[in-house]
């Protein structure tokens, strides 16, 4: 009797389990479509739309090619994001409530409904598709608004948020962009007035060039900083659409300044600038080319613009991202040298044993760079001209390389005579002549020396053994045993041991600051002198590091150590200066 219990059971659950499967499998209830206001609509397929608003001229606009055009009340270029922003909202929009043809039957729903004078006629196409709705009046509460969609029974109920999309004026979509370059474009003309200045964009290295009045570099700075403020600058009112308005009145025939863009040969846009308007002295009048309008815009834009061709000049003697691997020096003012790099950041002096420092070397590079024209004197030089300058031969003469040793890839600054304010300098591919300050100059290295590498040793405090100060006659042992653990090595006396520690690590890193002498004929100019302080680091392997105090700042000092034979005169770093002032100068009073 259980046993055929059991599997009645038995049978029945597996029934059921297979019921439920096959009703979860076959028979999932589908989830209801939500319909939106308008189905099938597809903002980015749209082509056209047309607005009428009440009491106001129809608006409407096109799309060709991904670019909206208006078409009424006035052709102009459309706001392109109001108008896809519209579009997509109406693409998701759905319907809070309907009233179907039985609700309204015995109405006369477009007057009580504000269908007969609506807010808005809107028609919406794509290719052959077309939407076509109007908007009536609001609900008692303000928060729903009715819709009547042309060839569909019955009222629909929206919110009202997306109503402050629709435009009641043109003026809405117009696109307020002064300009809309899109970037391709390679050529600029400025016309101000009787002064025309040509600029054109390198198509290999992307950089601007002037070409009228004049072949020269242009300042990309200043250009790239200009184009951009002219691309997001906004017509702040439209003044008149007249095709047949008096220009003149306006600055505008002939223009107080003209914008030309183009590629190659064409010029394909541009933006005209006229006078001020009366009593309002930080606007101007502008129009843009192929446009009736004529609007207003902030004087500020155009101020860069109205300048002279040598505020569009180039500053800089050489472009910073060229690739150099070799620098040669020479002339009468320098003890000539040559910077090659090996590798990717090895920099080596020509004829030396040593390495240069490469953050030296960048240094140096960057301080050409900064090397900025204050004056351009002379654009056409006779050979007479260049001997006045003191440019034949130079007295000093920089030559970048970006090969070492290849003569085809160069860049070479001559620098001439200096007066009293100014240095005349000219680049040795170019014929014109400028001036740069001559205290920029005189911070220019002169000797391949001054690129030693800064760091005289290298050395961890855990193989410091000892270090021994001499100082006014006196002599000071201080005996390093572990950790944080200094003693005198003779007598009795007081110890930082953690200020030792951290003084023997400053010293073990030692990066000087700069060389200022190589070898000094005379070293007591330099402060160096038996009673200033010196410091000998003993190491574990017996080597002895020295280093010699010298002439003492406000917060740093002269210093001298001996490497390869020679003597070298350096600046400390703050830091190692201080610490020796604090835990390395013997005190007055010690034996």
């Amino acid at each position: 009797m259980k046993s055929k219990t059991t599997f009645f059971w038995f049978i029945l659950a597996a029934a059921l389990a297979g019921s439920i499967w096959i009703l979860d499998r076959y028979f999932q209830p589908v989830t209801p479509t939500v319909a939106t206001l308008l189905p099938g609509l597809r903002a980015d397929a749209v082509t056209s739309v047309q607005i009428i608003p009440a009491g106001a001229s129809e608006i409407t606009a096109h799309r060709t090619n991904q670019v909206w055009e208006l078409d009424k009340p006035l052709v102009y270029p459309a706001q392109a994001a109001g108008i896809q922003s519209l579009l997509a909202t109406l693409e998701k929009l759905i319907p809070t409530s309907r009233l179907t043809a039985n609700d309204l039957r015995g109405k006369n729903t477009d007057v009580e409904f504000g269908l007969e004078k609506p807010l808005f006629s809107v028609v919406i196409k794509a290719g052959e598709q077309q939407w076509q709705f109007r908007i009536g009046s609001k609900t008692a509460p303000g928060d729903s608004v009715f819709i009547r969609v042309v060839g569909v029974d019955g009222l629909f109920l929206t919110g009202t948020d997306w109503l402050a999309q629709l435009p009641v004026k043109a003026d809405d979509w117009r696109d307020t962009s002064l300009l809309a370059l899109n970037g391709a474009y390679d050529r600029i003309v400025i016309t101000n007035g009787t002064k025309t200045i040509e600029m054109r964009r390198d198509p290999t290295n992307r950089l601007w060039r002037l070409t009228q009045p004049l072949p020269a570099r242009a300042n990309e700075q200043i250009i790239t900083t200009a184009l951009q403020q002219l691309q997001a600058a906004r017509i702040e009112q439209f003044v008149t659409n007249d095709p047949h308005a008096d220009l003149t009145g306006y600055g505008l025939q002939p223009a107080d300044l003209d914008l030309w863009f183009g590629n190659g040969t064409n010029l394909t846009t541009a933006v005209h600038v006229g006078k001020s308007p009366a009593g309002d002295a930080t606007r101007l009048y502008v129009r843009r080319d192929n446009w009736n309008a004529v609007a207003t815009a902030a004087k500020d834009t155009f101020t860069v613009w109205r300048g002279a061709v040598t505020d569009f000049r180039d500053r800089h003697l050489f472009v910073p991202n060229e690739r150099v691997a070799e620098i040669e020096v020479r002339g009468e003012t320098t003890n000539g040298f040559t910077l090659q790099l090996n590798g990717t950041n090895r920099w080596t002096v020509a004829g030396e044993k040593f390495s240069a420092d490469s953050e030296t070397v960048w240094s140096f590079l960057k301080q050409l760079y900064d090397l900025r024209v204050t004056k351009f004197v002379k654009d056409v030089n006779t050979a007479q001209d260049l001997q006045d300058f003191g440019l034949t031969p130079p007295a000093r003469q920089i030559t970048l390389r970006a090969v070492a040793g290849d003569t085809n890839s160069v860049t070479q600054l001559q620098f001439g005579a200096a007066q009293t304010n100014q240095v005349f300098v000219k680049r040795a591919d170019e014929a014109y002549v400028y001036a740069l300050a001559p205290e920029a100059v005189g911070r220019l290295p002169l000797s391949g020396w001054q690129f030693r590498e800064r760091r005289p040793w290298n050395f961890s405090e855990t193989n410091v053994t000892q270090l021994t100060l001499h100082q006014r006659g006196k002599t000071r042992l201080l005996v390093r045993t572990g950790v944080n653990k200094w003693s005198l090595a003779t007598g009795q006396g007081i110890v930082d041991p953690v200020g030792l520690e951290q003084s023997a690590s400053q010293l073990g890193g030692l990066t000087v600051v700069g060389w200022v002498a190589r070898n000094p004929a005379e070293p007591e100019k330099f402060g160096l002198n038996p009673d200033n302080l010196q410091v000998i680091v003993e190491l574990k392997s017996g080597e002895k590091c020295t280093l010699d105090f010298g002439l003492e700042f406000s917060e740093t000092a002269l210093c001298a150590v001996t490497l390869d034979g020679e003597r070298w005169v350096g600046v400390l770093p703050p830091t190692v200066y201080a610490l020796a002032l604090q835990y390395l100068v013997i005190p007055d009073k010690a034996p």
